[in-house]
């Protein structure tokens, strides 16, 4: 059986430049996702302070409360499943 490490390698680097990740794109989604979060959170705030000063409708204020509460459970229910995750990942034999 010949096996020519050139081929070997040229097969190897298409391969790996496949399977790469896209440089910042990771990064951009998560930045994206927090910057929404903090966001949402920021637009509750300022929708309650307006209702306590009688600027914003009661039914803004509301729709706001329930927005931030849905984002703030959204991330508190990744953070479980990324703990659990790793606890899983320390569980395995080595």
């Amino acid at each position: 059986m010949d096996v020519r490490t050139s081929f070997a390698t040229q097969g190897y680097a298409q391969a790996r430049s496949a399977a790469a990740p896209q440089p910042g794109s990771a990064e951009t989604g998560f930045a994206r996702l927090a910057g929404s979060f903090a966001e949402t959170l920021a637009r509750g705030e300022e929708t309650a302070k307006a209702a306590m000063t009688g600027g914003a409708d009661p039914h803004a204020l509301v729709q706001a409360l329930a927005d931030s509460q849905l984002a703030v459970e959204t991330v508190a229910t990744v953070r479980d499943k990324v703990v659990e995750a790793y606890q899983e990942i320390l569980r395995m034999p080595v």
